[in-house]
């Protein structure tokens, strides 16, 4: 099922969820499921639980062959419960993000280059993983969700966060970013 996506400014967009304590429940197979058709349905790159109202430590994210990111290798679509981060390096490269609970906007962001991020997938096995470039940036995008942080809190120069089309009309990396 197709949820709704909370917006920016709707207070449970800043909670930090809560650990899932029975990777078993049904109920928690239906939300990752309706996860799953919501991202679709918004033809995107990731999503968090937190964004369709579900407060719990759950996020899904998937890269496919696309024109903005043409050197990405693909990320299979990968559910995360209970997923963890680890930064590999205190370098960080500042580049356009965009979100479902910010529509219509895009941001300049600074995140770390090289990440050790896990968790348990949805059949109970544990997987780790390490990741570079737009896949370290869409993780961490995606874990900063479950933080309660929406990237508009990670921004250092508000001159570059704006509607896309006011930013850079007309410019790829203004129609679509991260998420």
């Amino acid at each position: 099922m197709i949820r709704e996506i909370l917006k920016l400014g709707d207070i449970r967009l800043l909670r930090v969820a809560k650990p899932v304590a029975d990777i078993h429940d049904p109920a928690l197979k239906t939300v990752i499921a309706d996860m799953y058709d919501t991202l679709h349905a918004a033809n995107s790159f990731g999503l968090a639980a937190p964004q369709i109202g579900v407060d719990l430590r759950v996020l899904i994210f998937g890269i496919e062959p696309n024109k903005y990111h043409p050197d990405e290798q693909p990320v299979p679509l990968t559910a995360l419960i209970n997923p963890w981060l680890e930064i590999l390096t205190e370098e960080t490269v500042q580049a356009p993000e965009s979100c479902l609970s910010v529509p219509g906007m895009r941001g300049l962001v600074p995140r770390h280059t090289h990440i050790r991020y896990g968790g348990t997938l949805e059949d109970g096995n544990v997987v780790e993983r390490e990741a570079r470039g737009f896949h370290a940036r869409l993780f961490q995008h995606e874990y900063d969700h479950l933080d309660g942080i929406l990237y508009p809190q990670r921004i250092s120069d508000m001159t570059k966060f704006g509607f896309t089309e006011a930013l850079l009309p007309g410019n790829d990396w203004a129609k679509h970013a991260s998420e």
